[in-house]
């Protein structure tokens, strides 16, 4: 161990022996003792070590009284803590407040038949009070010590916190009392310090409150009202200097004592050595640095810290949302630019110009002929050899067939012409190809930067509002859930919209999977609240769990596939993606034909339209920057879609489809048809989706599914009438009866992959 930590514990020792010293000494009336015990249970569930805190007690107690009676209960109530808490620990099991409870209140037997032995009747009586109350004490103190040890201090204690933080001090007051040493009152340096230390770090009518409580602590103990007015005299005294330098408080304490004592003459005897407690704690209190009372000062104006802390936040939105702006306009810009860029293809008859031109460059310009042929018959020439063009474009090539009979009997130089028609043809379409690809090329890194630039506004937008914080409502969720035994750290709760309150809260780890968490936040936040992430905290031992205004509605779905007869991978893909909190993608993608080259296909247009959309992107985008990926492939490889993007706040589907069969709206009493449209993705890179917005209630079944299912029935009322009878509480019985029927449909073999995609909506 080092020297450090061992002179911790040893400050940590006598520190837990005087204050078992002074409760050993503090009663009610001077005949009821129930705080060192209750204090020492406290303490061992707040988690202090039990190897400093007990033999703390024991010497503490024996200190005042060695006789055998108080050996043996003080021995008796250490056992009746130690043995359950190796118990507990050997077994791994955690100690319930209520059975420590049952040990505390056990462990003054030994004191209760020691006073059934003396005879007095009325010993009996105070010996069953003090372990009756010292139990409530202790379970005033478990809740206080849990505060401060355990969740911390980010919010300001509850009422019962509040009141056995006022009974300690009360009994601290009362124990110290009986503390003197020739005359030197360790009670009034105590309260002395307390009282300028709480008025300097916090407001004036704290120092007043707790002067109160200490002082009727004096008078629980001794029955004796002595110190109750001169300790408020002292915090009333001291309370106007708050807002000046230290020492004019340590000096207005000083005379107040001195007014007290030789003027009001409230104390039985007072002398200028009497004077020695208060002064001694007020030199203390100027000597100690400002820093460290800025320290404390933190702790009793946590609310003021919190909302510089929430401030923050704001102020850091606000910059984030000026620098997404900027990066959206930039964004924006790039596309204009690459857009720019765009070169496109000559028209027909301007094609058909150039390429005359250069035959006519090629062949004519030395042929003796030329005049003849271009100025006799000008209109004549320029139109065969424009429809010689027209023909290479069609068919590829030219032959000698396709020269008219009157340029064959004129013209000498027909190889020639056809050789360079052909030529020209071929490097023609090779050119136009390229140019094509390029122009798709520098179109979809347009659009990928519009959408980007699309993204990040709408990311601005989000960011825009100032989050409104509830403070309150904070408040009574951490009280809330500590009357429900959950122990709360910090907890932040705010508006995010009109309809959606959201909270993040941090609980230990044994409390983050108690269910009433999200009905205790749903009650104060008046509105049905959800865990929608759950993380461990940047603090050992705790959970952040982040709530949010529950959907309206949830969502489960099946899935019933097969393959085609004879192939070993099916071509059908299909995906499900929470897009965020409230939105969900369902996909189904079939590539065209089957086998391991259908199913690449698929699942390559599949991935894509995931991470296109999880990305943020507007579905008229996500389609169209996947059609042009997939058209510039050398190879033509194409690819049915069917989206359904469902929000689960309002009920709404929005479906998307390129090439993919009818989808259907299942309900108990009737199906709806969404039809199909649209050419697959990959075949032209301008193809454009077919899109339907529909609305779907508690219970509905969204059927998507592969056209290997919808193919084998004889038409789309065939197969509406079908799912009709399918309906069914469970989605995979709708899913596995639809494959199946489709099956038979084709004499139990599937000629094309099959798959039948189901999503059941239901009430949250």
């Amino acid at each position: 161990m080092k020297v450090f930590e061992k002179l911790k514990y040893l400050i940590l020792a006598i520190g837990f022996v005087g204050l078992f010293f002074v409760l050993n000494l503090s009663s009610i009336a001077g005949v009821i003792f129930p705080f060192a015990f209750s204090m020492m249970f406290a303490l061992v569930w707040a988690n202090q070590k039990i190897w400093l805190v007990c033999p703390a007690f024991l010497f503490s107690s024996l200190l005042l009284d060695f006789s055998v009676g108080a050996i043996v209960s003080a021995v008796s109530a250490v056992a009746f803590l130690v043995v359950p808490y190796l118990v507990h620990f050997f077994c791994k099991k955690t100690m319930a407040v209520w059975e420590l409870a049952i040990f505390a209140f056990l462990s003054q037997i030994a004191k209760v038949v020691f006073a059934a032995t003396s005879g007095n009747i009325n010993a009996i009586y105070y010996a069953v009070a003090s372990a009756a109350i010292g139990v409530l004490f202790m379970l005033g103190l478990v809740t206080l010590f849990e505060a401060i040890f355990v969740r911390g201090t980010s919010f300001r204690l509850s009422l019962v916190e509040l009141v056995s933080g006022g009974t300690l001090l009360m009994a601290i007051a009362g124990g110290l009392v009986s503390v003197e040493l020739y005359g030197f009152s360790f009670l009034k340096l105590f309260v002395s310090f307390v009282l300028l230390a709480i008025t300097y770090c916090s407001k004036s009518y704290y120092s007043i409150f707790v002067a109160a409580i200490l002082g009727f602590g004096t008078l629980l103990s001794t029955l004796n009202p002595l110190y109750l007015a001169p300790f408020i005299l002292w915090a009333l005294a001291i309370s106007p200097f708050k807002s000046y330098r230290k020492y004019f408080s340590a000096v207005a304490l000083v005379a107040a004592e001195l007014v007290i004592g030789f003027y009001f003459q409230l104390y039985a005897e007072f002398s200028w050595l009497l004077i020695l407690p208060v002064s001694i704690s007020s030199l203390v209190f100027v000597l100690i640095p400002d820093k460290v009372y800025d320290s404390v000062k933190g702790i009793f104006d946590l609310k003021g810290d919190r909302a510089a802390i929430k401030n923050v936040v704001n102020r850091n939105r606000e910059v984030l949302k000026r620098r997404l702006s900027s990066l959206s306009d930039v964004f924006g810009e790039m596309d204009k630019v690459f857009r720019g860029l765009v070169k496109q293809n000559l028209n027909e008859e301007e094609v058909k110009k150039l390429l005359r031109d250069e035959i006519v460059s090629r062949n004519c310009e030395s042929c003796p002929d030329r005049a003849r042929c271009h100025r006799t018959f000008q209109a004549e020439t320029e139109k065969v050899l424009g429809e010689l063009v027209t023909i290479a474009f069609e068919k590829g090539k030219i032959t000698l067939l396709d020269i008219p009979s009157y340029l064959n009997a004129r013209c000498g130089r027909l190889n020639g012409i056809i050789t360079a028609t052909n030529s020209l043809a071929r490097q023609y379409k090779s050119y136009s190809g390229m140019l094509s690809n390029i122009d798709t090329s520098k179109l979809l890194i347009a659009e990928q930067l519009g959408g980007i630039s699309g993204v990040m506004k709408n990311l601005s937008k989000e960011v825009d509002a100032e989050i409104a914080f509830d403070g309150k409502r904070e408040q009574k969720i951490v009280d809330e859930l500590l009357f429900n035994d959950i122990v709360c750290s910090d907890v932040i709760v705010y508006e995010k919209d009109a309809r959606t309150s959201e909270a993040s809260i941090v609980v230990r780890n044994a409390d983050a999977e108690k269910l009433k968490i999200p009905d205790v936040i749903g009650k104060i936040c008046k509105s049905k609240m959800s865990v929608f992430e759950k993380f461990p905290s940047t603090k050992p031992g705790w959970t952040t769990l982040s709530l949010k205004t529950a959907s309206k509605f949830d969502c489960v779905f099946a899935i019933a596939q097969c393959t085609k007869a004879g192939s070993s991978h099916s071509g059908d893909s299909h995906s499900v993606q929470r897009l965020n909190d409230d939105r969900f993608m369902f996909a189904l993608c079939d590539g065209m034909g089957s086998g391991r080259e259908a199913e690449n296909t698929s699942e390559v247009a599949i991935g894509l339209i995931e991470n296109f959309y999880k990305a943020g992107f507007e579905s008229e985008l996500v389609l169209s920057s996947v059609n042009k990926l997939l058209s510039l492939q050398r190879e033509e490889k194409f690819s049915a879609l069917d989206v359904c993007v469902l929000d689960l706040k309002n009920g709404l589907a929005d479906f998307i489809k390129m090439a993919s069969p009818i989808s259907i709206i299942l309900s108990s009493e009737e199906a709806k048809i969404v039809g199909s449209g649209a050419l697959p993705l990959g075949i032209v890179d301008k193809a454009a989706p077919a899109t339907k917005k529909m609305v779907v209630s508690s219970g509905d079944n969204i059927v998507l599914m592969s056209d290997g299912v919808s193919d084998s029935f004889a038409s789309d009322q065939v197969l509406e009438d079908f799912v009709k009878s399918c309906y069914s509480q469970n989605p995979q019985v709708i899913a596995d009866k639809i494959l199946d029927q489709a099956l038979a449909n084709n004499d139990g073999r599937a000629r094309d992959d099959m798959t039948v995609f189901v999503v059941k909506v239901f009430d949250a």
